[in-house]
């Protein structure tokens, strides 16, 4: 008994080897800054903090939507699910890694029929005796089951694969939180802009139809031509159906959003209009280095794909190699319940079993050259996630340099097209100019009135792209300084089983 706790101890110091390549992260495939020229952004020289969707979007209505979103959506659901799974099969695999110590408790009896004994008597008589053929066998053991020796590390390479996985699907998570923080403010932001819409649909019709009903006096007082009334009914009908076509949108995009949040969302916490959420969206400073795309969920998921399947390829070195394993058993063993612990009772065995592949008609090799592959193929992966990613924010940051000078110029052609209206309108009214003149300020208006919320649309849809490109939720922990690993986001499961 005194070798056991030995032998165990000469199994763990063994298994410290490992075949794993050793990781080296791939330099990002992208320009270390982000494009610089007119239609840019200028950067400042401060990286991107880490912020909350709050510091962002500080409409009270939309945190309520994204706060209960965070808490039914079924997405953010099916992620948690993942991460649970992925973190069961980690302390599954870990679990190898350690010898498997059971115990066990039986009893049996055995019958074999009969048996009659025939003996004399001191009077010449004779004695018939009959027993049971029954034998009784009561034991209790302690085994260790078959404990590989890790010399090599396949069965650390592939503990490590699992854990990579984990922190993977966990990263995977992440994404999934901020594309959704990132979808209900855009989702938010489209309903507002119908809104507004849908109201200057309905403002043009009401102006509109006192055209119709002024052309028409006109036509009956024969001030007026047929012509007039047709062109004011032109635009009369073209509100109505900008007016039905909205009324849908609306409509639609309500349902969008409640998808989103994943639970019925009352009328109250939906917004009036783009312009009562215009000036409730924060600035995001977006750092100077392109780097910051390194703590982006999606990379970092990428990255931990890459460092599993790199971890994948010990374990198909290890293949190659011979596999020892260790089986003991300590028991004791009686015929009788009331002899089962006395001193003869004990008995103890141990065993080592090695295997070392011979033949295996290259299957070894073609599951190493499968993990290699692998590898490569999580290389490109993860090269290619970072320069979406880049596009991305390189997309968000052309847009973002634009857009302010194209509202200023919205706002200044609105309010011209606004003050062209009054002024052909009144002119038209006084028999100054024909109706022709207020029907083409009329329908400048209209545009403009449309383009100016169509581009309050843009500019906010523009800053929740940043927000969302850049990576910048506050759950979302800085990169880790080049050729490191991401720093995970929660105590790693081997810390805490």
């Amino acid at each position: 008994m005194s070798k056991a706790p030995l032998t165990l101890l000469l199994a763990v110091s063994l298994a410290g080897c490992s075949l794993e390549p050793h990781y080296q992260r791939p330099e990002p495939p992208v320009p270390p800054g982000w494009p610089v020229g007119d239609s840019y952004l200028r950067q400042s020289e401060a990286a991107l903090p880490s912020v909350s969707y709050r510091d962002i979007f500080r409409d009270p209505k939309l945190q309520a939507l994204i706060a209960q979103a965070l808490v039914d959506n079924r997405d953010l659901r099916i992620a948690a699910a993942n991460i649970a799974s992925a973190r069961a099969l980690y302390r599954v695999q870990r679990a190898a890694l350690f010898p498997q110590i059971t115990g066990a408790a039986g009893a049996s009896i055995a019958g074999g029929g009969s048996r009659t004994t025939t003996s004399g008597t001191a009077t010449g008589g004779t004695t018939t005796t009959t027993t049971s053929g029954t034998s009784s066998r009561f034991s209790a053991d302690i085994g260790l089951n078959s404990f590989e020796l890790d010399l090599f590390g396949r069965v650390r390479s592939l503990s490590h694969s699992a854990l990579d996985q984990y922190f993977a699907t966990e990263a995977a998570a992440r994404a999934t939180r901020l594309l959704l923080v990132g979808e209900i403010a855009t989702a938010y932001f489209t309903l507002a802009a119908d809104r507004s819409l849908l109201g200057v649909a309905r403002a043009t019709a009401d102006n509109a139809r006192r055209s119709v009903q002024l052309t028409g006096a006109r036509l009956q007082g024969g001030v007026s031509s047929r012509i007039e009334l047709r062109q004011a009914q032109t635009v009369l009908d073209q509100a109505l159906s900008d007016v039905a076509s909205q009324t849908t949108r609306v409509a639609q995009d309500r349902n969008a959003l409640q998808l989103l949040v994943g639970a019925p969302i009352d009328d109250a916490d939906l917004p009036a209009s783009i312009e009562s959420v215009d000036g409730l969206i924060g600035e995001l400073p977006a750092g100077l280095g392109s780097d910051i795309l390194l703590r982006r969920p999606d990379v970092v998921d990428a990255e931990y794909q890459l460092r599993a399947a790199n971890a994948r390829i010990g374990a198909a070195r290890a293949a190659f190699f011979p596999r020892i394993s260790l089986t003991g058993l300590l028991g004791l063993a009686s015929s009788s319940l009331t002899g089962l612990f006395s001193g003869g009772a004990f008995n103890w065995s141990a065993g080592a079993n090695a295997s070392v592949p011979i033949f295996d008609a290259g299957a070894n090799r073609g599951n190493l050259a499968y993990a290699r592959a692998q590898r490569e193929l999580f290389v490109a992966r993860y090269e290619q996630t970072i320069q979406i990613a880049f596009r991305e924010v390189s997309d968000a940051l052309a847009r973002r340099g634009t857009i302010d000078a194209q509202l200023t110029a919205q706002k200044d052609l609105f309010a011209a097209a606004e003050d062209y209206y009054t002024l052909s309108n009144a002119r038209f009214r006084l028999g100054i100019d024909e109706f022709l003149t207020t029907l083409i300020a009329q329908r400048t208006l209209y545009a403009a009135q449309q383009s100016l919320a169509l581009t309050r649309l843009q500019r906010a849809i523009n800053l929740a792209d940043l927000y969302r490109t850049l990576g910048g939720d506050a759950l979302i922990e800085a990169a880790a300084a080049p050729n490191q690993a991401p720093i995970p986001l929660s105590p790693s499961p081997s810390a805490s089983p």
